[in-house]
């Protein structure tokens, strides 16, 4: 069992829209020079088989390659890009804390890292460890074999969560599964921006409803996110807002104060910044890509 093994897995299943016959489970394969993507990240397990991919995150870049992977322990607003060689293949399993929470409870002494008070960066990553690669392989297996899916599925993502968990970012993945540890949080702090986003809020109300100081839910987030909680706010209100050009290209001040923004002329300045080409613009460029497609 090996990287080569699981390139060969990957190639073989990889389909338009990423998902597998596994709920939870997503197979990639993008060629170089695609335009970025633009997304939230989900929280996530992405282990890259060939290729290699750049992730940024604020002002924070992500590169991993194969025989790495890479854990998203909150749902980010971040900026992903094939890296330039080869088409990438990558497999992505979602991380479920109740079961992260089922493990811990299971665990020996000493068995897990400990978990440091303040919380990890909300992307992190590393190499991936034989065992990992030889767990992902055997539930990849799985997808050519129906009769055994219903029963051996869980046990493999089990597996693949145990070799996170003792693995090098076990911290990260840990706290996924304590309720009341600071991730937890600041995870619900980003839920109620993600479902809210054109909302205007005070981070003072917002730190209160999760239980945190003003300071303490600073710091948290920001170590976790790699913004403010208005910077993050912006990322997600941009990015409805691309979503929401695609089908109203001609609509650009109705989006704008859509998603939130008062200012017409500051929305198209601040989707500029991010996207790179005014909003009108961009919509025209999206519908004519999607229509190739």
């Amino acid at each position: 069992m090996s990287l080569d093994e699981l390139r060969d897995l990957l190639e073989r299943h990889a389909r338009p829209g990423l998902t597998t016959a596994v709920d939870g489970v997503r197979i990639c394969r993008a060629d170089p020079g695609a335009e970025p993507e633009y997304v939230m990240s989900g929280v996530m397990l992405a282990v890259i088989a060939q290729g290699g991919k750049r992730l940024a995150l604020g002002d924070r870049v992500y590169e991993y390659g194969a025989g790495q992977y890479l854990v998203t322990s909150a749902d980010l607003p971040v900026t992903g890009r094939v890296a330039p060689g080869g088409p990438q293949l990558g497999f992505g399993m979602t991380l479920e804390p109740a079961v992260i929470a089922e493990l811990m409870l299971r665990a020996g002494p000493g068995d897990l890292p400990r978990s440091p008070g303040l919380p990890r960066p909300g992307i992190t990553v590393s190499e991936a460890s034989a065992e990992l690669i030889d767990a992902i392989v055997r539930l990849l297996r799985l997808l050519d074999r129906p009769r055994d899916r219903r029963v051996l599925v869980p046990l493999a993502k089990r597996e693949i969560l145990w070799r996170l968990m003792t693995g090098e970012q076990g911290e990260a993945v840990c706290q996924l599964g304590l309720a009341d540890s600071s991730l937890s949080h600041i995870t619900r702090a980003v839920d109620w921006i993600r479902d809210n986003y054109a909302e205007a809020f005070r981070v003072e109300d917002l730190a209160r409803s999760i239980g945190m100081s003003v300071s303490a839910f600073h710091r948290n987030f920001q170590s976790v996110t790699s913004m403010s909680p208005i910077q993050f706010q912006k990322q997600i209100r941009l990015q409805a807002a691309r979503l929401l050009l695609a089908n109203r290209p001609h609509d650009v001040t109705g989006v704008g104060y859509r998603v939130g923004y008062d200012s017409p002329s500051q929305f198209s300045r601040e989707y500029k910044r991010q996207f790179g080409v005014p909003p009108s613009i961009d919509a025209a460029r999206t519908r004519a890509s999607a229509s190739l497609t």
